[in-house]
């Protein structure tokens, strides 16, 4: 019985190619191919403020950096992570790397004393509220005299 993973592309040998783990990596969906990826984006208007959604399953809230600088919204992460394994005489180090990085432009009415986030099932929830000038006006009556 062999116990020894083979290398599929060439049966002879003890490791894997380069190639096989890049398209393993690759279709896989492992870091490699995270650190391509920027998560997608969700915006929605209301009469009292605004929300960012941004998909980013698998993530912490301790991940994402989100800062306001001149009118500037900006959500970053940026992972690092090290797997080293022993085998015998071997090791095998991973390394893999993911960031993004995105910026909006708040519009005026937006009172960003007041923004706050929240992230839950993979979805980091950012809500601008809107500065009270901005909100809508009741209707009212108009006397005639």
């Amino acid at each position: 019985m062999n116990l020894v993973k083979r290398n599929q592309t060439n049966p002879n040998s003890l490791f894997p190619s380069v190639m096989d783990e890049l398209f393993k990596d690759w279709m896989g969906g492992s870091a490699l191919s995270n650190s391509r990826v920027v998560p997608p984006v969700n915006i929605k208007e209301t009469d009292q403020f605004f929300t960012v959604e941004l998909m980013a399953p698998g993530m912490k809230k301790e991940d994402f950096n989100i800062e306001v600088d001149n009118d500037l919204l900006t959500i970053s992460s940026e992972i690092k992570t090290e797997k080293n394994e022993e085998e015998g005489k071997f090791t095998r180090r991973e390394f893999s790397y993911s960031s993004f990085k995105r910026s909006f432009t708040l519009p005026e009415t937006v009172n960003e004393d007041e923004i706050n986030a929240a992230y839950q099932d993979g979805i980091l929830k950012i809500t601008l509220p809107k500065k009270e000038e901005a909100l809508p006006k009741p209707k009212r009556l108009i006397d005639i005299s």
